[in-house]
């Protein structure tokens, strides 16, 4: 996610003092193995929750756990890319970085997607290629875009967070925003970057306790229970906060009571999720700097499978074993997709070096 990958820092040599010889280079900053397992993890559920979608059309289980993935994989990844663009401000190298890791990708994958599309579907209409309007994954590129920039806003004014939450709040009752770089998801998540902005360390550690490590098994379990419940009436569009309350055909009113629900429900569910990440070094830990290279390219995959329509051509995969059977191909394919033979195959375009491209400082 991005979504949330940090490279590792740089080392940085100190200058020598007068009369002594230079200081040696300092280590690289090792990474954090509890932040790489949770943006391994949380990718991981991205893709489950896109392969269970088609399967929820006819299974109450699978919808489930669907609503209940939803409610928190995106908030807990977009407070991870929010603690980890802390440091952000408008310097030439933070710029840099945000142009070479954001917004080259971005302008890549619009115009991938869009033509594998057109090959995919043949007989449809086409569609144009609008830097615009991103298609599918290519939100989280825009909204990464705009939190970033405006980082040094949200470090600058008082009471950030509650500022961030009305923002939302007015997203939600705003159906006239439009598509343009998917402004009503930019502005619905706002709250869960500027939240991850003001996190330390520190903060992460309180989800270690036990006894939160021990509430979070029932209350998953209760999370799935109302999910099932709640299943076959409530609008899965409330998840997806693309949409202003308008266009939910729901009134003015229900915009901060969701909003503040669905808060609650996402921040509960991503601290169950967090107090189960591993601290330690795990075989998946080095997967998670590359979960951004899973998440765009398992786009082309998932679409690919919706054309195809897989689900409808074999009657088992709606089955309990096939559900099983594509649960763990999403777990592998995603798995794949963020390892170090990918990466290197697609770095020149997810992070290309660049420096052509810009003035020596």
């Amino acid at each position: 996610m991005s979504p949330a990958v940090t490279p590792p820092a740089r080392a940085v040599t100190p200058s020598g003092q007068p009369g002594a010889a230079s200081a040696p280079a300092a280590a690289p900053a090792q990474r954090d193995p509890f932040f790489d397992n949770a943006k391994y993890l949380a990718i991981v559920l991205v893709a489950l929750g896109h392969a269970w979608e088609p399967l929820s059309h006819s299974s109450r289980a699978a919808m489930a756990l669907y609503m209940t993935v939803y409610t928190f994989h995106m908030p807990a990844f977009i407070l991870i890319s929010g603690y980890f663009s802390r440091g952000f401000d408008l310097s030439p190298a933070k710029l840099k970085r945000l142009l070479t890791g954001v917004v080259v990708p971005y302008l890549v994958f619009e115009v991938g997607y869009t033509y594998f599309q057109h090959w995919a579907e043949p007989d449809a209409a086409p569609e144009p290629i609008s830097l615009l309007n991103p298609w599918y994954l290519n939100w989280f590129l825009a909204a990464l875009f705009v939190w970033r920039i405006t980082t040094p806003i949200w470090k600058l004014i008082r009471w950030p967070v509650p500022i961030a939450f009305a923002v939302a709040v007015l997203a939600a009752v705003s159906p006239e925003i439009g598509g343009d770089f998917d402004l009503q998801r930019v502005l619905q998540f706002l709250p869960f970057f500027v939240i991850g902005l003001h996190l330390r360390r520190e903060h992460f550690e309180l989800v270690r306790r036990r006894w939160v490590r021990v509430a979070a098994v029932p209350v998953f379990a209760a999370a799935v229970a109302v999910a099932y419940w709640q299943a076959p009436t409530l609008d899965t569009g409330w998840f997806y906060r693309n949409s202003a309350v308008q266009d939910l055909h729901e009134p003015a009113w229900t915009a901060p009571v969701m909003t503040l629900a669905l808060f609650l429900c996402s921040a509960v569910l991503t601290a169950g999720f967090l107090a189960w990440v591993p601290r330690r070094a795990t075989w998946f830990t080095s997967l998670g700097a590359g979960t951004l290279y899973g998440y765009l390219l398992h786009g082309f995959l998932i679409k690919l499978s919706r054309w195809w329509e897989w689900y409808d051509a074999a009657a088992w995969i709606r089955q309990p074993v096939g559900e099983v059977v594509v649960t763990l191909i999403a777990i592998a394919v995603m798995t794949a997709l963020c390892t170090t033979p990918v990466r290197r195959v697609f770095r020149c375009v997810m992070e290309p070096r660049m420096e052509w491209a810009f003035r020596k400082s």
